[in-house]
Order: structure tokens, then sequence, then C-alpha cells
């Protein structure tokens, strides 16, 4: 993990499972600027306004909205965020103009049978911790601007204004560090909502977890400590947590999920592949690179490195079990050897997939609260990672 740059630099490929190049014959998605953020400070790394691509509901969806943060991983230092800040990672300048959207963010009613036809609306991420930051100072040597959590404001703001404020049903989402960000930021979402609009989120591959390398030590815990004293997160971070703890402890959903007021469902695999080349193995961890091609794909893993990442599975449903069992919380833990999973509804767990699980929780039709059998034993996991 080490200074950081490692994570961000393969972050741009990370949450990129619902944006894709606009298919022939489809719709092109275009950015929104939030061009009256800057007033208030809620800009990305660079000083530039946060932006968001915004497809319109229809029908029966006019009056539901559907958010989904980008993920990217985070940046934890002066010297890793100046990089990202020239990126679509930390810079609106630097993003495209169009996207296409898939999975939980597609118009397609055979894809998407539940939100397809609402407002659905990719917030793009572009402040390196999970849209928790909010230092005042700017420092003229590098204009780094770490004001992820006014940015966030702005961008509901904005979507009040266009309707949102209307809404009948809400649902923040996010895969990855925006899957964090869901997680984190639920219940002030909730609170920028009326009462009379139904709020839920999910975190997908969010979830991760305070736990040590194959070398027996904290790196990631070491990172999120850093991530949070650069960006001044403390004071965005969930009270409920900080009350009782360091704030960036509370950077680990572990901490925070059993005060969340909002309905939350967690969407995540047992063996997610970004934790285990990053929390689990990391290139610091492991200098003769022995885990580079069980990293690369789970069918390399030698015995000793499976039951590795069985010992690391075990303590992830540990710490998924401090969820709690509440009605309103949903969980869908599988088996496979992948990291983001609701830009592809394909996978499933006992014959209901991903698409089915969440829409039966959001809409109430049945609850879900499912962990998945220990690889290999998941035929539907396909061969993504």
């Amino acid at each position: 993990m080490g200074a950081g740059s490692n994570l961000w630099r393969l972050a741009l490929v990370v949450g990129s499972l619902l944006l894709e190049s606009v298919p022939e014959g489809g719709v092109a998605v275009g950015i929104t600027y939030v061009e009256n953020a800057v007033a208030s400070g809620g800009v990305c790394l660079d000083g530039s306004p946060p932006a968001y691509y915004f497809d319109k509901g229809f029908g029966t969806g006019i009056n539901n909205w559907l958010l989904f943060i980008e993920g990217g991983a985070w940046c934890n230092n002066v010297t890793t965020c100046l990089e990202r800040s020239s990126t679509p990672l930390g810079s609106s300048k630097e993003m495209v103009t169009e996207r296409g959207f898939s999975g939980m963010l597609s118009s397609r009613q055979e894809i998407n049978p539940d939100f397809s036809n609402w407002n659905r609306i990719l917030v793009a991420y572009c402040d390196g911790a999970s849209f928790t930051g909010d230092v005042d100072s700017v420092d003229p040597a590098t204009n780094l601007h770490f004001r992820g959590a006014r940015a966030f404001i702005a961008i509901i703001e904005d979507l009040l204004g266009k309707g949102m404020s209307d809404a009948q049903n809400a649902f923040l989402s996010g895969c990855s560090a925006g899957g964090l960000a869901a997680i984190l930021k639920c219940d002030k979402f909730s609170s920028l909502l009326p009462s009379s609009t139904k709020v839920k989120c999910l975190g997908d591959a969010g979830f991760f977890i305070d736990s040590k390398d194959i070398s027996g030590y904290r790196r990631i815990g070491e990172f999120y400590s850093q991530v949070v004293a650069t960006h001044g997160s403390a004071n965005n971070l969930p009270t409920s947590c900080t009350s009782r703890m360091n704030p960036d402890l509370c950077f680990f959903p572990q901490n925070v999920v059993q005060q969340i007021q909002t309905p939350l469902f967690i969407l995540n695999s047992a063996y997610d592949s970004w934790q285990i080349k990053h929390i689990l193995a990391p290139g610091e961890a492991d200098p003769l690179g022995l885990w580079l091609n069980c990293k690369a794909d789970i069918k390399n893993c030698s015995d000793d490195q499976l039951q590795t990442m069985q010992d690391f599975r075990l303590e992830f449903i540990n710490a998924i079990n401090q969820v709690g069992s509440s009605s309103t919380t949903g969980w869908f833990i599988d088996s496979c050897f992948v990291h983001c999973q609701s830009g592809r509804w394909e996978t499933s767990i006992g014959g209901t997939a991903i698409a089915k699980a969440v829409g039966d929780w959001y809409y109430e039709r049945s609850s879900f609260q499912v962990i998945d059998c220990p690889y290999p034993c998941n035929p539907t996991c396909g061969s993504y990672t």
C-alpha cells in the first residue's frame, strides 16, 4: 500500500462495469457540471465543479431517483492526490462528456426490471475520499481542494432542484469507493430528501474490512488513517461511530453499519478481488511476487493460498454479521472472485439473481439476507474478475 499511488493508478477501471461506450443505436448520457458548487467550495481535487450523468426517468418511474456513485479508490497524501487531480478521478475537466449506462443503470427493462424507467444518475467521483473530505485551506502551491463532503451536498441540491424534491422513491448506490460512499453518506442522503420519500441505500463492493495482510501488517488501516487525515474527513463521518472510536476506524463499514438508520443493502463478494489484491496480499507484503498469479486468477492459487483466502472469507463474514439482521437490511454475499457486480446482474445465489434480490428487497416483496457457500461452489460467477 505504501504511499498509496498504486491504488489510484489501478482505480481508473474500478467502477467501470456500469459505464460503457455508447452502443450502436443506444442512448448517449451527457455530462452535467454543477457550476454553482464552485461558489460554496464543493469542488473536485483540482477546483473544478463536480459532475454527474443524468438519464431522465419515464412512465411510472418519473418520480423515482437512482443515484450511483462511481468507484476509483482513494488518495492518501498530497503527492497521490496531486497526481490524481489531473485525471477524471480528480477533475471534471478530464471527464468524458457522454456515457452509456448498463446493469443497474440500464434503461432496458429486460436487464433492469425494477429501476430501468427511474431517473438514473451516475455521480462522477473526483474528490479522492468517498465524498467525506472538507478542508477550508487551499495550498496555492498545489491548488488541491479537499472538499468532497461539500461536493456531495452540491450534487444532491442540484438534483433536488431538477425534480428530486418530489421523489417518491430515492435509492443511493455505488461501487467500490463509491459503494463505501453510499454506506457512509446513507443517512446524510436521507436527511436531504423530503420525509415523505422512501429512501434506501446499496453498497456494491464497498464493504472493505479492517484486516491484516499476509505479512501480519495492518496496511489498509494505516492507509485509511492517512486518507482521513489528508482530507479532513473526521467531521463528515457518521457521528454514531466517531463518538465511540477514532475517526479513521469509521472509514470501515463494519464499524458504521449497525448505527445506520436508513435501510441498507450490502452487495459484495466474500472473496472481493480488490480486497484480496490490495488488503490481503498487496505487493508490499509479497516482495517475491508469490501471489501474482493467484491474484490474476483465483484458479491459479495454490492450496495454501486458497486456505488463506478461505480464512479471509471467514473474517469478512464475521464483519458482515455486524450489519445486524433487521428486516430492513439486506445482503447478497457471493463467492465470486470479483469486484463490483451491479453492472452485471447475472450472478445468483440459490437461483436468485442480483437484480431480483435487490429489487425484491427495495420494494419489500421479500427480504434477502444470504451468504453463498465457499469458493468454488457457485457456477454463475462467470469469468470476470
